[in-house]
């Protein structure tokens, strides 16, 4: 107990002489400091220096904006003939080399658009409204990688994939081929949606059993009011045979 106490109190005021020295010839060759406390020696771990690390360098994934050349028109510029034969500098400024963002978004949903439209005039059909909601989507992806705490984008998104797996599910049962195109064309994985599942109970087993029994007997009451209908008909066409008869 007194050696604990001597060796705090000379931790604390510092007193004593350090002297860098290795431990044991048998130990490692782990650097120790001796400290030297009146007729006693106490061996301590030198104090750790933490160095500054390199920061861990982030995979970026590839913008959809990757394939556009900087030297491509805008989109309200591309259709001027005039704006070819300007000179080099009013071509950067109406090319996407200083354009924003939404600019660029706008000439890659014209692209995605071209891949699967009917003809050139189609705007409303289901496959240029999935190539706007692709395009969309992808952007939204894009923003919430570097901001990933913006809820109001993410909600946006969400939405957007549901509007577009209900637009993909009824192309898909009304033209199949047209729904291949899109999902090759815009490099969609489309994704069957979940078995419905759910605990069987006794409670929802006793009402489905109560269900099934009430369908049964309504099939049977329709049944024995189907019948009557057909006698009371064979009826009707026998009386007025036998009155044709009689006449």
């Amino acid at each position: 107990m007194l050696s604990g106490l001597a060796l705090r109190s000379v931790l604390k005021s510092s007193v004593g002489v350090l002297f860098p020295s290795f431990c044991s010839p048998t130990c490692s060759s782990a650097l120790m400091w001796r400290l030297s406390c009146g007729s006693r020696c106490f061996a301590i771990h030198p104090p750790v220096r933490h160095y500054a690390q390199p920061p861990k360098k982030e995979t970026v994934p590839e913008s959809q904006l990757s394939d556009i050349p900087p030297t491509m028109l805008k989109k309200e510029y591309s259709a001027v003939p005039l704006a070819a034969t300007t000179d080099d500098i009013v071509k950067r400024l109406l090319s996407l080399e200083l354009a924003s963002k939404r600019d660029k978004v706008e000439v890659k949903k014209e692209q995605l658009i071209a891949k699967v439209q009917r003809d050139p005039t189609d705007r409303d059909s289901v496959e240029v409204r999935v190539a706007e909601l692709t395009t969309m989507i992808r952007n939204c992806r894009e923003h919430l990688q570097k901001h990933h705490k913006d809820k109001a984008n993410k909600r946006k998104m969400l939405l957007a994939v549901d509007r577009r797996k209900k637009l993909l599910k009824k192309l898909r049962l009304v033209h199949y081929e047209a729904f291949e195109k899109v999902c090759e064309q815009l490099g969609i994985t489309y994704t069957f949606p979940p078995e419905y599942y759910r605990r069987a109970t006794r409670r929802w087993l006793a009402k489905k059993a109560f269900c099934i029994q009430v369908f049964k007997e309504v099939q049977k009451q329709r049944a024995e009011q189907k019948l009557k209908m057909k006698q009371s008909l064979a009826s009707k066409v026998t009386a007025e045979n036998k009155s044709e008869g009689t006449q």
